[in-house]
């Protein structure tokens, strides 16, 4: 052991330890209390349980917290665990917002926007609302998602659409408190007309769906946020999602941005589009989906269209492609990586 040095261990085999065997060993000793809890361990921690095929698949049920595991795309059977929320919290009163690194954002609606920052793997938890959020979290107008900056420092996006005025502020963990930032020039996504997206965190970006259900009927954008400068844009769409009325939803495969259009013909038809070259391609893969009213992940893939789940139909192929899929997380359920991340900076 004197001659690996504890730097190695820490690095090399604390960093590919479960999340729950980390936290174990935090309470052995004040050195390992504070070498497994610097930033550097909490991103090396992540970035190993990111490549790994295992996810966990959390639910919000009615009347319970349901974590399920998910491997190599696969939902698997007999491994269905229920958790509790902080306070006891009631999952009915429950949104998620975003999925990143571990940690959940989700909003306790109970109490107008009361934001929290989540680890369903250690139960750590942080409130982070302050005085401005004395609006009731409405989840077509409210939105948000979570970030790293290039300082390591956790950030949370905070979008609010309120009598058709847009606001955008930043969470910072390090400084505990929220600053506005600037807000898209485009003020229309600020109307009632628009609906906001869950969002996906992918290449230093966020992204958000944001649809008009009234006029035009099936407009659709795609509006980013660069983590980097800080700043909004609107993104092009995909050429087919223009021209039929579809419901888009996102996800991350092998570190790339795509998106699944659900749309209506003489049947359900789900297209996958994926994001390179700042233009959008159609994956050579074809979806059919079936009506279902069921939140349970079967061959992997769920979505929705016009408040219907829609279970997408994979074949061999697809569904070896899908296994890689690393973020996807809507209201009711999201998937996350077990790690360390504590939505509390430390302070040693």
């Amino acid at each position: 052991m004197e001659k690996i040095g504890m730097e190695m261990v820490v690095d090399e085999i604390f960093s590919r330890l479960p999340a729950k065997a980390v936290d174990r060993f935090k309470s052995l000793s004040k050195y390992f209390r504070k070498e497994l809890s610097t930033h550097n361990f909490e991103l090396k921690h992540c970035r190993r349980a990111g490549n790994s095929l295992q996810k966990k698949l959390l639910s919000l049920k009615h009347e319970s917290i349901v974590v399920d595991d998910i491997v190599c795309g696969n939902l698997e059977v007999n491994t269905s665990k229920t958790i509790t929320f902080p306070y006891n919290i009631h999952p009915s009163f429950l949104r998620i917002i975003s999925s990143f690194n571990g940690l959940l954002l989700v909003c306790n609606e109970r109490i107008l926007c009361e934001l929290m920052l989540w680890n369903p793997t250690t139960g750590r938890f942080k409130e982070i609302s302050d005085d401005y959020f004395n609006h009731r979290f409405d989840r077509n107008f409210d939105t948000g998602g979570m970030y790293f900056d290039q300082f390591d420092d956790l950030k949370v996006l905070h979008i609010k659409c309120y009598r058709n005025v847009g606001t955008a502020r930043v969470y910072s963990r390090r400084l505990d408190s929220w600053r506005k930032i600037n807000f898209l020039n485009e003020s229309k996504f600020a109307s009632s007309s628009y609906s906001w997206s869950p969002t996906t965190y992918s290449g230093k970006t966020i992204y958000f769906m944001v649809s008009n259900y009234w006029f035009p009927p099936g407009e659709r954008n795609i509006v980013t946020f660069d983590v980097i400068s800080e700043s909004f844009s609107v993104l092009c769409f995909p050429e087919r999602m223009k021209v039929n009325h579809c419901q888009g939803h996102f996800l991350t495969i092998l570190n790339k941005l795509h998106v699944i259009a659900v749309g209506r013909a003489d049947e359900l038809i789900a297209d996958l589009y994926k994001f390179e070259h700042d233009d959008w391609v159609k994956d050579i893969l074809d979806y059919q989906a079936r009506q279902q009213r069921t939140n349970i992940i079967e061959d992997w893939l769920i979505t929705s269209i016009w408040g219907d789940f829609v279970e997408v139909d994979l074949c061999n192929e697809a569904f070896n492609y899908l296994q890689h899929v690393e973020n996807y997380n809507g209201p009711k359920g999201a998937l996350f990586i077990k790690t360390t991340v504590s939505p509390i900076e430390s302070k040693l």
